[in-house]
């Protein structure tokens, strides 16, 4: 009921924007239960649509009235082409294009619910290029034309540049126009149009004249069959006026062939629970044909699947879907490519600006630290000159104590001297003694004066050499400083070539993507071709004429022999009015 719900809810689409439903709504409301065979519900309706703020218009609306009074009371008991009707003449004055159509009004209405059928499950309502292929084929087919594939793919490039699909009424324009049916006559075109409503929105799957056999008088009556999903019924003639009788088709039935006899020949047999169906075809392909074609529809109601083009239209919607999602995937892993890439360009930007400023404050630590050892050097010498100075006072203090030395001794040779001479008196003797007693104390003053003099030599040299001992540690502290800083310098270059590596890598996983999504969109096409391939090779066949088989321009069986013989009328008349 859902499905069938969705398939109402399109056509009172068009009716529901095409009318005022402040003074329209109670006529819509009227027409919908009445060919829909849902009860009336007087109280319901005036309720809904008195005038106040529980209107049409307002929070409420009409679309609540609809499901709740309506739609939900729907049971499946109607006529879907009356209903159609009764919504398209609502809404085809107000939409129908006003320039003349190379089909009439009855095609319209017949393309327009081919359009909510095929058309996608969002409003407003649209048909999408793939859906305008598949029906232009069909129809093209039908007429026993040649298929233009590349004057399609160009309206479809051109149109896909505007917009995303047709509305109704721009399919109408777009097949009334006869851009894609050149050559063919009006009643070509509307037979064709005719065969693929039949066959997509009435679900006749087969339809002809054959013989069946009477279960009462047993004698053998031409009838003109129609398969639908789960019926074949027959009927006086192909204008479907007069119907004989039906056969109810289920699981349990089965079809087989029959041998000749009786004079009749090509016959089948059609088994039912209740009933069994003698069938003669007019030919063993035809025979062939219906057998089959009974068998799948047999098939289908075991399986419980839906007829072939109702799955073929869900496959096509499932395969959009898919590719669509597949590209929204695609293009989301793009967009994070893209976004990942960016970050490690941010990366590479950031770890190069801090590259450059490690380089820059490497290069004025390494300014510096020249500046300061030039520095140090430059106080080094002033140092050495200063101890070099010093050392040269000291020198000429040293000589200058040596020759007050050698004058001491002199000084003491000559007091021996004197002493040998005192010694000599003895009355100088106690003399004598005194002046050695004083000679002996000042040599201890000078012995102790040169001590102390050589204890402060001593000294300003360990503090030459405390000196030099610290700059050469300071030397070496400042040019350990240096290899870290150079090995810091030469690890910052590794993880920038790193990085380097990993955006390469980054841009090699994007061309991949890349590629799969050309790859993506090749494989899409095939699919599209493919699928069309296989939709123009399921064609059912069409009815066959109750006269002689015939063989004309637009294939076997395409017209009657009055419908021929009208038609050379129609040729020679106009030959004439040329000549």
């Amino acid at each position: 009921m859902v499905g069938l719900k969705e398939e109402l809810l399109k056509s009172i689409w068009h009716a529901f924007t095409a009318l005022d439903l402040d003074r329209s709504g109670k006529v819509l409301s009227h027409n919908l239960c009445t060919v829909l065979n849902v009860p009336h519900d007087p109280v319901a309706l005036e309720e809904h649509f008195r005038d106040d703020d529980e209107g049409p218009v307002s929070n409420q609306g009409y679309m609540p009235y609809l499901n709740k009074f309506i739609l939900e009371k729907v049971q499946g008991n109607f006529d879907k082409v009356e209903f159609n009707r009764m919504c398209w003449t609502l809404c085809a004055k107000k939409n129908l294009s006003k320039r003349p159509l190379l089909i009439s009004d009855e095609d319209a209405f017949k393309v327009w619910v081919i359009f909510n059928f095929l058309s996608e499950d969002k409003y407003p309502l649209i048909i999408v290029p793939e859906e305008i292929e598949y029906l232009l084929k069909k129809i093209t087919e039908a007429m026993g034309a040649g298929w233009q594939q590349e004057q399609f793919d160009h309206y479809k490039i051109a149109l896909n540049t505007s917009r995303e699909g047709l509305s109704a009424w721009e399919l109408i324009d777009l097949i009334g126009s006869g851009q894609f049916s050149k050559g063919m006559d009006r009643q070509t075109v509307s037979m064709a149009i005719n065969e693929v409503f039949n066959e997509l929105i009435l679900d006749v799957l087969k339809q002809g004249y054959m013989l069946k056999k009477g279960h009462k008088r047993k004698n053998w009556m031409e009838r003109w069959f129609v398969l639908k999903p789960n019926i074949i019924s027959y009927y006086v003639s192909e204008d479907l006026k007069d119907k004989k009788g039906d056969i109810i088709l289920d699981g349990n039935c089965c079809v087989e062939a029959l041998p000749d006899k009786d004079g009749k020949k090509c016959l089948f047999l059609i088994k039912c629970l209740d009933k069994t169906f003698e069938i003669s075809a007019s030919d063993k392909k035809k025979k062939q044909e219906w057998i089959q074609a009974i068998q799948t529809t047999v098939n289908l109601l075991r399986a419980g699947s839906p007829p072939p083009h109702k799955e073929a239209r869900q496959k096509r919607k499932e395969l959009r879907q898919k590719l669509l999602a597949e590209q929204e995937e695609l293009e989301r892993q793009m967009k994070e490519l893209q976004a990942a890439n960016e970050n490690k360009q941010k990366e590479l930007e950031t770890v190069r600006k801090q590259l450059e400023a490690a380089a820059a404050r490497a290069a004025e630590e390494e300014k510096k630290r020249l500046q300061n050892q030039v520095e140090l050097q430059d106080r080094f010498s002033l140092e050495l000159e200063r101890e070099k100075m010093v050392r040269q006072k000291m020198e000429e203090q040293v000589a200058q104590k040596s020759s007050e030395l050698e004058q001491y001794f002199q000084r003491v040779r000559e007091l021996e001297e004197m002493y040998k001479q005192l010694q000599e008196a003895l009355e100088d003797e106690k003399q004598a003694r005194q002046d050695e007693e004083t000679v002996r104390k000042l040599q201890a003053r000078l012995l102790e004066e040169e001590s102390a003099k050589r204890a402060e030599l001593e000294k300003w040299h360990l503090q030459q050499q405390q000196t030099i001992q610290m700059t050469e540690a300071e030397k070496q502290e400042l040019e350990n400083q240096r290899m870290i800083k150079e090995q810091a310098l030469q690890v910052a270059m590794e993880q920038l070539k790193q990085l380097e590596l990993e955006r390469k890598e980054a841009l090699e996983q994007y061309e991949e993507v890349k590629k799969k999504l050309e790859t993506a969109a090749n494989n899409t096409k095939s699919w599209k071709d493919k699928v069309a391939h296989h939709e123009g090779l399921i064609r059912l066949i069409e009815p066959g004429s109750k006269n002689p088989h015939l063989i004309t321009n637009w294939g076997p069986a395409a017209f009657t022999e009055a419908e021929l013989e009208q038609r050379q009328r129609s040729w020679k008349g106009k030959k004439a009015t040329s000549e």
